[in-house]
């Protein structure tokens, strides 16, 4: 059992090191659950203890809890490497391949809101490119449900949104 947990650890962190950004836990069990690998209380156990050990950081943004793997957890993953066969290595390369732009259009933009000190709520947004900002922007609105809504419509609007303000200011 303990190798079998060191696996699906190793899996984990060869999935977080073949980007440049976070992973949602969503994503990572998306793959792993529908590969058969493991089964969902397995692997929040072994994020559990990732997290735990320093090998991972997590984040919480509104419902999502981004992923990324820390220096220690790339050293232990370049020494353990080996471990992980080449057709599991394959199936993740692969995954990558057909996904990654679509997973790092996702966590590319950022939309959350907390009650300020005047009682309203500032939504705060951010569309980025390569770790650039390409948009930032904060929102006074004066209802929790307003706030949420805006973050809501900021995932699937920032696009255009971008280009609006774009076209507007040049």
């Amino acid at each position: 059992m303990h190798d079998t947990l060191t696996l699906y650890k190793l899996i984990v962190l060869y999935m977080l090191s073949k980007v440049d950004f976070p992973l949602t836990k969503t994503q990572i069990y998306d793959f792993i659950l529908d590969k058969g690998y493991t089964n969902f209380l397995t692997l929040q156990q072994v994020i559990g203890e990732l997290d735990e050990a320093g090998f991972l950081t997590s984040r919480s943004v509104r419902n999502r809890t981004q992923l990324s793997i820390t220096p220690e957890g790339l050293e232990t993953l370049n020494f353990f490497r080996g471990r992980i066969n080449e057709g599991i290595r394959s199936d993740i390369d692969s995954f990558f391949h057909e996904n990654k732009v679509e997973m790092r259009n996702e966590m590319s933009v950022y939309a959350n809101y907390r009650k300020n000190s005047s009682g309203e709520y500032d939504a705060h947004l951010i569309a980025k490119d390569h770790g650039a900002d390409l948009v930032n922007i904060t929102l006074s609105v004066p209802s929790e449900e307003t706030a949420a809504a805006i973050c809501d419509n900021w995932q699937t609007k920032n696009q255009d949104i971008y280009q609006y303000l774009i076209c507007q200011l040049f």
